[in-house]
């Protein structure tokens, strides 16, 4: 494992610290007036999600992990637990599903999604950028409402509600951005 200084932390680095595997959320370097510069640094526990407060001088030397990424395909949830299949070997493994947080909703019946994994253990799992949903129920469109960034509420096929322009209607298929939770474009 490559060790880095204190200073090269960037956000989303994992680190191999106090015995165990954290992520680096917010990174702050602060120079006071007094003493060394150092990085206040946000941890999140990829096992339990627990958060730690951490300062780093740039003299200290912090364990970097590389985590490998695989495509894997969701199966389907099993008391509140995620079963992913690998395409290739076809082994499963699963994750609970509170690691996706507020995107869940977006997760489909045979989608591919990236899981990360340390060693053999599976760490975590990201969602494609963008996902196509049917909407559901919306307000009907309206001839001649062009004003400028004019959007409306509607209803997604998996509960969710989104914002969308005047322009779309109900039973439509549209693209949203599963980082941001916004309507992207028509499908």
């Amino acid at each position: 494992m490559p060790k880095i200084n204190g200073n090269e932390i960037r956000p989303g680095n994992v680190l191999d610290h106090n015995g165990g595997l954290w992520a680096a959320v917010k990174v702050d370097h602060v120079k006071p007036g007094k003493g060394g510069a150092f990085a206040q640094v946000e941890l999140r526990n990829l096992r339990n999600g627990s958060k730690l407060n951490e300062r780093f001088r740039s003299a200290d030397k912090v364990e970097r992990v590389r985590l490998e990424q695989k495509d894997q395909q969701f199966l389907y949830e099993n008391d509140g637990m995620l079963v992913f299949m690998d395409a290739e070997t076809y082994e499963q493994v699963e994750l609970p599903a509170e690691i996706l947080g507020d995107r869940r909703p977006f997760l489909q019946d045979g989608m591919t999604v990236v899981v990360e994994f340390h060693e053999s253990e599976a760490l975590s799992a990201s969602l494609p950028q963008k996902v196509t949903c049917k909407i559901v129920e919306t307000e009907p469109v309206v001839k001649g409402q062009t004003a400028a960034n004019s959007f409306k509420p509607a209803i997604l096929d998996n509960g969710l509600k989104v914002m969308v322009p005047p322009f779309v209607g109900q039973d439509e298929m549209i693209v949203v951005n599963t980082e941001t939770m916004e309507y992207s474009e028509r499908a």
